[in-house]
């Protein structure tokens, strides 16, 4: 059922997370009250999702400010050096701006977890999508973490895992032969939201290498245990994107997927990175 909060509406889209705002226009600047009932929606549900929304890169960056500091792109080379913080994540060559080529499915993963300061929140617009499949799914990392059994929290709180991503390599299932130059970092197995004070697991299965304190047998059997339960069901929301849709997520405390796509099709979207914090 949808809740009137400061003139919008905050519509659930399901239980695990995710919720749709309805009553704001993007192309406008936000007052204080809608980005305040805003911002509380993000932090009660992930992942907020504003649909049939008509708007520039200019619109993007615009909305994304409200919520601190923009990323710079951070891998490969300017197409567009007015533009540092956008990026199209697209099959499509020839979009004027840097681009991450892709096609296929890409296993969950949150993104920048492999730098010292992970990006807080990232939005992708839809501007173009295939017919079928290109879907996002997005879980939640507080269920994931809170419903592990209590002596498996309590032997992972305070530990540390290392975070990789090969770009070169396989940038959407991790192989067995990662560049040990590739960016990564160490971070907590369960990191705390400075926000909400809430605790969500943080590893994922594309990018997670390994957690230190334990062997490697034992870590590789941890992670695969942890990468299992995270992504169940009932923790993720599927996102059929249309045309027009602006979704925003909280990386602290949710990671995402993409389904596979005909290549064939083309599936253009622009992405916008918010700066984050020290991760704890």
């Amino acid at each position: 059922m949808a809740t009137a909060i400061a003139d919008i509406e905050v519509i659930p889209l399901s239980d695990a997370c995710g919720a749709e705002i309805r009553g704001v226009d993007l192309t406008k600047p936000l007052d204080g009250k809608t980005l305040k009932s805003i911002e509380q929606a993000w932090y009660d549900h992930l992942v907020i999702v504003f649909r049939d929304q008509d708007i520039s890169n200019e619109d993007q960056v615009r909305f994304c400010r409200y919520f601190g500091d923009l990323e710079d792109v951070r891998t490969g080379k300017f197409a567009n050096e007015e533009m540092r913080h956008t990026m199209m994540i697209t099959n499509v060559t020839d979009t004027g701006f840097q681009t991450a080529l892709e096609n296929g499915d890409m296993w969950f993963h949150s993104d920048q977890c492999y730098y010292e300061f992970p990006c807080r929140a990232s939005t992708l617009y839809a501007i173009e999508i295939p017919k079928v499949g290109g879907n996002t799914l997005f879980a939640n990392c507080y269920a994931a973490w809170e419903t592990l059994p209590a002596s498996l929290r309590e032997k992972l709180d305070g530990l540390k895992a290392r975070n990789i991503y090969d770009y070169a390599g396989n940038p959407l299932k991790r192989g067995d032969n990662i560049d040990p130059d590739a960016p990564q970092y160490d971070h907590p197995v369960a990191r705390t939201h400075p926000e909400t004070g809430r605790k969500a697991l943080y590893v994922n299965r594309l990018m997670t290498d390994i957690i230190h304190e334990l062997s490697e047998q034992e870590s590789d059997e941890t992670l695969q245990k942890l990468f299992e339960h995270s992504e169940k069901p009932e923790f993720t929301y599927e996102h059929v994107w249309q045309v027009g849709d602006l979704v925003m997520w909280d990386n602290r405390c949710s990671m995402h997927a993409r389904t596979d796509f005909d290549p064939g099709e083309r599936r253009m979207m622009r992405r916008i990175t918010v700066k984050g914090e020290d991760v704890r």
